[in-house]
């Protein structure tokens, strides 16, 4: 099979990200001011819950299955013994959790219609195959069908829902159309599998190996879901759970323009590299990686601080103040993160590494978990916040201290300063427009504007060499 190409792959997951960005810019200010913190804070504390039963039904598939399928995806035998066996295996622990989800239904008389509608997501999670396309780097196929479900998402939020009465309806868009998307990938499955005999003494070499991969998945929801559902059962205070929730949705956008593409693309071309063990390569890669997540990150991270105040009364609407409050404590966490994705992407997993990555992501998840239960009776979704921050730094450190040369701190040191300085510049000069009287919307506009000219000019004036390495491997791909 002929080797994708990575410009043609990053774009289009570039693209897919942009409009996963879009999405959300249109709804969640319609649905903050439709539906409200009580709304809103009830669905991210329920989908929390929900999220464990679909974690542990997905196990560690969609890492080391786009791993296996990265590393055999030349010979059609192979990949499609392996993708129909993989496959099973989730049906089968998908149908599992369905019983063990009913149970848990049964007992929770609160929230029940919500609860009954999320069940859409574990038939999700047993249908899910993108990592199989990810692993064939065959993202067209994943990115055009959920590109389209995200499109009629929001078509269908901006005609049905118009008061809080609606919020059950919300949650059934929102879980429906993600099913639709995933169902949809099935019809262009024909075009790589084959039909070939199961061998179901595999399925145990299968289950212990998505084990390894679904113990650093199950430990980060610790201090990404967990986060939400300690709020919810500390504070009992919807309100709190929905200024936690929007204020990481605005988080995980600024993850996606900051890394999530290249890391998803990238990650499964260095699995590729992997297997035919082309290291300098593969080092080339991650630095140029961190580089512009990093370039991406900073620039980010110190808008947000600057600009918070302004954006969330307009994005957000009156009554969600303490959003802004969230981000720029929240705004570190862009870096931070994107240092440990970049790494856990691109060589801990590419690597088969997930064992020794599962014991630095649990470290993190105890320190966030102790520093939830100290924090969030004070400081509510505040104290959650600062503990996702320590959480991620601790797995950050963790993971560059043993990264075994693919990626040093000193290298990092030596391209960050110069973005951190013009961040700060630009910070400042944010800050100082904040005082303006004019229009908000205007005064945004001039704040986004001021803020990146000063970024960009300053990086130029220091010769920041950003984009240098992924130019140099994106002319190679």
């Amino acid at each position: 099979m002929k080797n994708p190409s990575i410009k043609k792959n990053i774009f289009i997951s570039t693209l897919y990200q942009i409009l996963s960005i879009i999405t959300p810019l249109i709804t969640a200010p319609y649905v903050s001011r439709v539906i409200g913190t009580s709304g809103v804070g009830a669905y991210s504390y329920t989908l929390a819950n929900q999220t464990y039963f679909s974690l542990i039904a997905a196990l560690g598939t969609a890492s080391y299955g786009m791993r296996e399928i990265a590393r055999n995806r030349n010979d059609v035998m192979k990949r499609s013994q392996l993708f129909w066996e993989i496959e099973l295996l989730s049906v089968i622990t998908s149908i599992i959790m369905l019983f063990v989800w009913a149970i848990f239904v049964a007992f929770h008389q609160k929230y029940h219609v919500i609860y009954l509608i999320l069940t859409l997501n574990l038939f999700n999670t047993m249908l899910d195959i993108s990592w199989f396309f990810d692993g064939l780097e065959q993202f067209q196929y994943t990115v055009t069908k959920n590109s389209l479900v995200k499109v009629a998402g929001v078509v269908l939020i901006l005609l049905f829902i118009k008061s809080p009465s609606d919020t059950n309806l919300y949650v059934f868009i929102m879980t429906g159309t993600t099913l639709l998307g995933t169902m949809s990938m099935w019809l262009e499955l024909h075009k790589f599998v084959e039909k070939v005999p199961i061998k179901f003494e595999n399925l145990r070499r299968h289950f212990h190996e998505t084990l390894i991969y679904f113990i650093p998945t199950i430990a980060t929801s610790i201090y990404t879901y967990m986060d939400k559902t300690l709020i919810g059962f500390i504070t009992h205070d919807n309100a709190e759970n929905a200024y936690y929730e929007q204020a990481t949705k605005i988080i995980n956008l600024t993850k996606a323009v900051t890394f999530t593409a290249v890391n998803n693309v990238l990650g499964a071309r260095i699995s590729y590299l992997f297997a035919k063990k082309r290291v300098d390569e593969i080092k080339e890669r991650i630095r140029g990686s961190i580089d512009y997540i990093l370039f991406i990150g900073v620039g980010i991270g110190f808008g947000l601080i600057g600009i918070s105040d302004t954006f969330v009364p307009i994005f957000f609407g009156p009554g969600w103040g303490k959003v802004a409050l969230l981000l720029r404590l929240f705004s570190p966490q862009i870096v931070i993160i994107g240092i440990s994705n970049c790494l856990g992407s691109q060589y801990y997993n590419p690597a088969g590494l997930r064992k020794q990555s599962a014991i630095y992501i649990i470290v993190g998840a105890v320190v966030n978990f102790i520093l939830n239960l100290l924090l969030i009776p004070h400081f509510a979704s505040a104290g959650a916040t600062f503990a996702s921050i320590i959480a991620e730094l601790t797995i950050s450190i963790l993971y560059l201290r043993n990264s075994h040369g693919f990626l040093e701190a000193s290298y990092i040191l030596q391209v960050i300063w110069k973005k951190l300085l013009a961040g700060a510049a630009m910070a400042a000069v944010i800050l100082l427009m904040n005082n303006l009287a004019m229009a908000s919307l205007l005064k945004l506009l001039l704040q986004f504007a001021a803020g990146a000219g000063t970024y960009l000019l300053i990086l130029l004036v220091l010769k920041d060499n950003s984009f240098k390495y992924l130019l140099k491997m994106l002319k190679r791909a």
